[in-house]
């Protein structure tokens, strides 16, 4: 079993960085940062390392690349994601200038997918599939929208939609027809990661084991495919479930957003 730092090791050397952008529509380099556009005019900001930037310098660099971004037309929101174990100081008060505003902070929890791999039991009524038709993934996009607490977002849709395309996978759970669970499966291509996104379970139906199936189904499916390993940003609903199976809190993520 690696230890937490080997797994954060493993995290910043396979996931961040060019990875992040594999099914961007658009990427560009500026200095340490990898600046990415989606589908649906999602623009998105990472980077490895900010090579020891603070001040001054690292405030302009955040207002250059929103710029670069907000300079297209369709962008209507940038994310710029930030790690809790980098160094990175003033960082924080750069992205509050340049309009970018922080979202909840999440885990970013790791461990083998075989620890997840397990034959698990529905409710009745409920049942388990993965979603490729257009439609359907539509569906599942909408429904995580609403579980999340966020407004329908068709940009979101259309970036889901392409990820399906290009190999992601989208899994929900169903009882008489209404979405009760959905969640998302992602290879990263050249590396021994998949991403588990998007988990999300309606309050009447928690507690009653959904999640853990649907998370099962995502990791055995990660097996067939040669995933060695999985990776999640959980939230305080699914961070704790993780945890029970084995997984590793190696750091923390906040997301800074800003809209046009």
């Amino acid at each position: 079993m690696s230890t937490a730092a080997e797994l954060l090791a493993a995290y910043d050397a396979q996931l961040r960085g060019e990875q992040e952008g594999a099914t961007a529509q658009r990427s560009t380099r500026l200095g340490p940062l990898r600046l990415f556009v989606f589908g649906g005019g999602r623009g998105f900001i990472t980077y490895r390392d900010l090579g020891g930037l603070a001040g001054p310098a690292l405030a302009s660099l955040v207002a250059e690349a929103r710029d670069a971004l907000a300079a297209d037309p369709a962008v209507t929101e940038v994310e710029w994601k930030t790690r809790g174990h980098d160094r990175a100081p003033g960082l924080h008060a750069a992205l509050l200038a340049g309009g970018f505003e922080p979202q909840e902070q999440e885990s970013i929890m790791i461990g083998p997918a075989e620890l997840l791999a397990l034959e698990l039991p529905l409710p009745d009524g409920v049942s388990l599939r993965r979603v490729t038709e257009p439609g359907d993934v539509r569906r599942a996009s909408l429904a995580a929208d609403e579980l999340f607490g966020d407004p329908p977002n068709e940009a979101r849709v259309v970036d889901l939609i392409e990820r399906v395309r290009r190999g992601g996978e989208v899994w929900i759970a169903e009882a008489d027809g209404e979405i009760v669970s959905t969640g998302r499966m992602d290879p990263v291509v050249g590396t021994e990661f998949a991403g588990i996104w998007g988990g999300a379970t309606r309050p009447g139906w928690r507690r009653r084991g959904i999640y853990r199936a649907l998370t099962a189904a995502r990791a055995r499916s990660a097996l067939e495919r040669g995933v060695r390993y999985l990776s999640s940003d959980s939230t305080e609903y699914s961070r704790p479930i993780l945890e029970r199976s084995g997984f590793v809190r190696v750091s923390t993520t906040t997301p800074y957003e800003w809209r046009r």
